[in-house]
C-alpha cells in the first residue's frame, strides 16, 4: 500500500468491536476515577450502572435530544450495550480490582486512550452527518450534533452527576470547558466547514490529520501528566484579540483596598486603635 493511500483506508476503520471496546473501557475507568463513585457502586448499583453508560453514550443521548429523537435509542444497539455493561461490571466489581490494575499499566492505558480518540473523530463526523440528513445544509446545527456526539458524556456531566446525588453546577463545562470539549468543538468546525466544501480538503486526509492530533496530544498529556490544554496559548492570543484584558474582580479589590503609600485599607484601623491606645494610655501616666 501506498503512503498516499494511508489515509483512505484509515477512514475505512470498523469502529466495532475493538474501537468501541477501548472506548467503554477508557470511559468507565474515568468514571471509577470521579470521587465517590465507588461507594455508588456499593450503595446503589443501578445507579453506578446508569452513570457508566451516560459516560459511555452520553453523545448519542444528547445529539438525540437535540434532533427531536428518542434519547433512549442508544438502548438498542443490544450488543453495545452489553458490551459496555460488561465492561462496567468489570471495572467496578472485578475480584481484587484485578481489571483496573490490569489497565493500570502505561502503555496499555495509553493504547486505550489513544483508540478512544479515533472513536472521537468518527463519533463527530458521524453526527454531523446525521444532522445534515434531518436539517439539510444547516451549519450550526450541523456543528451542534458533531459537538455533541463527540463530546456528549462531558456536556451532560452535570446530569450524570446529579444520577449519583451529586448537584455541582459550578462545574458545568461551558464555564469550565475542558480539552475533549473544546477539541471536539474544533473538529465539528473543521468536519462541517468541510462538508459544505468552504474547506479545500478531502474528507479522509482531514479524518486522519485530525485523529492524529488527538492521538498525539492526548499520550503526550498523560506522559507528561500535564493538565495545560495544549491550546492554551491559542486561547490566550484569541480571547486577548478579540475580547482585551480586562481585570478580574478580585483583582481590582485588592488594588484598591492598597492605599498610595504601600498599606492596605486593613491596615489603617489597627494603626488608628494603637494611636488611641498610646494616647489613653498618656492619660493615665498624667
Amino acid at each position: 500500500m501506498e503512503l498516499w493511500q494511508v489515509p483512505l483506508s484509515f477512514s475505512r476503520l470498523r469502529m466495532f468491536p475493538f474501537f468501541d471496546l477501548a472506548h467503554y473501557v477508557a470511559s468507565v475507568l474515568a468514571l471509577k476515577e470521579q470521587r465517590g463513585v465507588v461507594e455508588v457502586s456499593v450503595r446503589s448499583p443501578l445507579a453506578c450502572w446508569f452513570s457508566a453508560m451516560l459516560y459511555c453514550f452520553g453523545g448519542s443521548v444528547l445529539s438525540s435530544l437535540m434532533l427531536g429523537e428518542p434519547p433512549v435509542a442508544f438502548l438498542a444497539k443490544t450488543i453495545n450495550i452489553l458490551l459496555a455493561s460488561s465492561v462496567w461490571y468489570l471495572v467496578f466489581y472485578c475480584p481484587e480490582d484485578i481489571f483496573c490494575r490490569c489497565f493500570s499499566f502505561l502503555p496499555l492505558r495509553l493504547l486505550v486512550a489513544g483508540m478512544k480518540e479515533v472513536t472521537r473523530t468518527w463519533k463527530i463526523t458521524d453526527g454531523i452527518a446525521h444532522a445534515d440528513t434531518v436539517y439539510k445544509d444547516a451549519c450550526l446545527i450541523m456543528v451542534a450534533v458533531g459537538w455533541a456526539r463527540g463530546a456528549g458524556g462531558g456536556l451532560i456531566s452535570n446530569f450524570e452527576q446529579l444520577v449519583r446525588g451529586v448537584w455541582k453546577p459550578e462545574t458545568n463545562e461551558l464555564l469550565q470547558m475542558s480539552y475533549p470539549v473544546k477539541v471536539t468543538l474544533i473538529g465539528a468546525v473543521l468536519f462541517t466547514l468541510q462538508r459544505r466544501q468552504y474547506l479545500p480538503i478531502a474528507k479522509h486526509n482531514l479524518v486522519f490529520l485530525y485523529t492524529i492530533f488527538l492521538v498525539v496530544f492526548k499520550v503526550k498529556m498523560m506522559l507528561t501528566r500535564c493538565a495545560t490544554s495544549p491550546l492554551a496559548p491559542i486561547e490566550a492570543a484569541v480571547g486577548q484579540m478579540f475580547f482585551g484584558s480586562r481585570k478580574t474582580p478580585s483583582k481590582v479589590k485588592g488594588e484598591s483596598a492598597t492605599s498610595s503609600n504601600g498599606s492596605s485599607v486593613c491596615d489603617q484601623p489597627s494603626e488608628q486603635h494603637h494611636e488611641s491606645a498610646k494616647k489613653k494610655q498618656a492619660k493615665k501616666t498624667e
